[in-house]
């Protein structure tokens, strides 16, 4: 799968690494809906880590369609909401 992280570029990620995001979504989307800002960012940060971490970095100049967009880290939980649908980021 592909993974863009706005503002950062494209991660390719292997397919088994969805239920270690769909955690983290899970728990992001709980912080979301209690306004819990600091949770939500340490959350965030979290699932980007993990994606940047258990990806392979695409090359600047590849352009590939992105099967999941993350916001960038500096994300405000308002602006996670305006992209979130019912599903969270990592639709399930």
């Amino acid at each position: 799968m592909i993974v863009r992280i706005m503002g950062e570029g494209q991660v390719k990620l292997a397919d088994g690494h969805f239920a270690a995001l769909n955690a983290l979504d899970d728990e992001l989307l709980a912080e979301m809906e209690s306004g819990d800002e600091e949770g939500f960012r340490r959350t965030l940060v979290a699932l980007l880590d993990t994606v940047r971490r258990l990806g392979e970095p695409l090359p600047d100049e590849a352009l590939e369609p992105s099967e999941l967009i993350l916001p960038g880290p500096d994300a405000t939980l308002d602006e996670v909401k305006g992209l979130l649908g019912d599903d969270g980021l990592i639709p399930g």
